[in-house]
């Protein structure tokens, strides 16, 4: 399959400087990364392996294994390529090997990332083998790497991160303290011209009237109102046994503390702050286009499979507040944990980034837990590791939507 080179690498400076400066990789396409991966991107179940072995060979990429790809259809279909062209195209994403078991789908995925301009190149397996496959994919791999191993950060404004937030084994301390931090920064970075998103559709239950007034129209609302309405009919209402016992809230939630859904949704719409409206209402995995500002994007409550979404939306950077203490990570996109829960930061202390349970002590404000997570959010473009980055958490769980043909 004929490799995409990069075209010519815009070098625009950024306008950015200050407080909320920070040094990121420029992409072709102008986007703005805070990492620097060249990643092996399966097309589908059966080229794992082949990935994985190229991963292996050409130590410092990284492949992204997955469960599907095989016999997808319709809007099933469409939103397996948009997660896997969508996390190739991620600006933390310098340049993608894929690998399919043939050619014409792979080719999808290749063309679907090579419009951002930056290094793609395809192998299908049928008529060469894994040896084959693996031995040619991994010179370009390695071709790759060396070549991004030379790219320059710099220095770029604080309206070239694009910030992603999901919660998490959530107790009585995220409302109170770790998801109003993540909504302190909202209110503070949204007007200097981020990109933010929220989500988790079924877990906003119990607080649909409150999220509906939060859109910045009335039209946008209506919008919100009927993706929650449908996630309602065709997901939970459709599937259900009696209720969502065990599921929402999770038996974590319930030893916390949180006794009921309505409980869970009121905390994780602290997110979004006080001050902040949401501009638009996106599809699973779908790219915001209406310009810097908050999105809802309609997505399970699940972690990995969230946090996968966002990324392929081209989120770089991923809040994550944290109550019992969620582990989760993601390979391309590094992903900060808060918490309040005082237990939590002694207990699992190797999973957090930001400590906020001072606000729960009253020995913290609400404006400086903010403030402290702001700051490391700019560490973390600047090049810090998370604690999920750390311990080698990078879970990449694609959403299916329905029973393959």
């Amino acid at each position: 399959m004929a490799k995409k080179s990069a075209s010519k690498k815009v070098t625009k400076k950024s306008k950015g400087n200050g407080d909320g400066a920070f040094m990121g990789w420029r992409r072709e396409n102008d986007r703005v990364g805070v990492r620097n991966h060249v990643i092996i991107l399966p097309l589908d179940d059966l080229s794992n392996a082949a990935c994985e072995a190229v991963a292996n060979n050409i130590k410092g990429t990284l492949a992204l294994p997955h469960h599907y790809g095989r016999l997808q259809f319709g809007a099933d279909l469409d939103l397996h390529f948009r997660t896997l062209i969508g996390t190739g195209s991620n600006p933390n994403v310098a340049a993608v090997v894929v690998i399919g078991i043939e050619d014409g789908w792979t080719k999808r995925v290749v063309d679907g990332i090579a419009k951002t301009g930056k290094p793609v190149t395809g192998f299908g397996i049928e008529g060469t083998g894994d040896i084959g496959t693996i031995a040619k994919a991994s010179r370009v791999a390695k071709d790759y790497l060396q070549w991004a191993s030379e790219l320059k950060r710099e220095e770029c404004g604080i309206a070239d991160l694009w910030i992603s937030t999901k919660c998490g084994e959530s107790d009585t301390t995220t409302g109170l303290a770790s998801c109003p931090s993540v909504g302190n920064m909202y209110d503070k970075l949204i007007p200097q011209g981020i990109y933010g998103v929220f989500g988790e559709t079924s877990e906003i239950t119990g607080g649909e009237h409150i999220a509906k007034a939060r859109a910045a129209t009335p039209a946008i609302g209506e919008k919100w109102m009927k993706t929650f309405q449908a996630y309602q009919d065709e997901v939970i209402e459709a599937h259900k046994v009696d209720d969502l016992s065990d599921s929402q809230p999770t038996k974590g939630n319930i030893a916390g503390g949180l006794t009921t859904i309505e409980e869970k949704a009121l905390g994780n719409l602290e997110k979004i702050g006080r001050k902040c409206r949401y501009i638009d209402v996106l599809e699973p995995a779908e790219a915001p286009a209406k310009g810097p500002g908050l999105y809802y994007m309609d997505t399970s409550s699940a972690a990995a499979e969230c946090v996968t979404l966002m990324a392929a939306a081209g989120y770089a950077i991923h809040t994550f507040p944290t109550g019992q203490g969620n582990i989760i990570g993601h390979p391309v996109v590094p992903v900060i944990k808060i918490t309040g829960n005082p237990r939590t930061v002694r207990t699992m202390s190797e999973h957090v980034d930001l400590d906020v349970s001072g606000i729960l002590r009253r020995e913290m404000t609400l404006e400086q837990a903010g403030d402290a997570l702001i700051g490391m959010i700019g560490r973390t473009a600047n090049g810090r590791l998370t604690a999920a980055e750390t311990l080698g958490h990078r879970e990449f769980v694609m959403t299916k939507l329905y029973r393959s043909a």
